[in-house]
């Protein structure tokens, strides 16, 4: 991606986060993104297009950076619980990333993807393990209940209800109790000292 690519993407984000799609338009993308309308027309296809390329590439991104955050024998559970953390403190620090994230995640099909990959893989391998003990075929149930609990504590981020690490060990010891794991365990991997999420090379 170039750098004036970036500069749009980022700029898009900051807007999304703040408007319904339909409601940004060129001018103040351009304004936002500190670049010549020209220069937009000539790197964008349309709004919806772009909306749909930074979704798409927020979602894949932030998965390879929580993929690549832990060791793959690290237990599940502490993958589980770091990566619920990953994304709350992540929302905490940039938030109109955060804001993006909770108004768009849960109802557009580009943004599936956020809950794809190491999510699944980490409660996979826990059920296999048996660190949990829900049945396999509410797999998707317990993927919309981490979804769920990850944006809502994100939204009291936001709001300043909570700070970031209560938020992050909060929902990361619940979800791990609600999927079997004793009280102590789940407290103590929620509350372990989380890692700098690695960047992407």
């Amino acid at each position: 991606m170039s750098a004036i690519q970036r500069r749009i993407h980022a700029a898009a984000i900051k807007l999304f986060a703040e408007k319904q799609i339909a409601d940004v338009n060129i001018s103040e993308l351009a304004q936002t993104a500190g670049l010549a309308r020209n220069t937009i027309y000539k790197n964008l296809e349309s709004i919806d297009s772009l909306f749909e390329t930074v979704a798409s590439e927020l979602a894949e991104e932030m998965n390879e950076r929580v993929g690549k955050s832990a060791a793959p024998d690290l237990d599940p559970a502490q993958r589980l619980a770091n990566g619920i953390r990953f994304y709350i403190r992540r929302a905490h620090e940039e938030p109109h990333w955060g804001s993006f994230l909770v108004r768009y995640s849960a109802s557009h099909v580009s943004m599936q993807k956020l809950w794809d990959g190491p999510p699944v893989r980490d409660v996979l391998a826990g059920l296999a393990s048996q660190r949990y003990s829900f049945r396999q075929e509410q797999l998707m149930s317990v993927i919309g209940m981490i979804a769920g609990s990850v944006l809502i504590a994100i939204s009291l981020v936001l709001q300043g209800h909570k700070t970031w690490r209560d938020a992050g060990a909060d929902t990361a010891e619940l979800v791990l109790r609600a999927l079997g794991v004793p009280p102590d365990e789940a407290r103590a991997f929620a509350t372990e000292p989380l890692p700098t999420l690695p960047s992407l090379d």
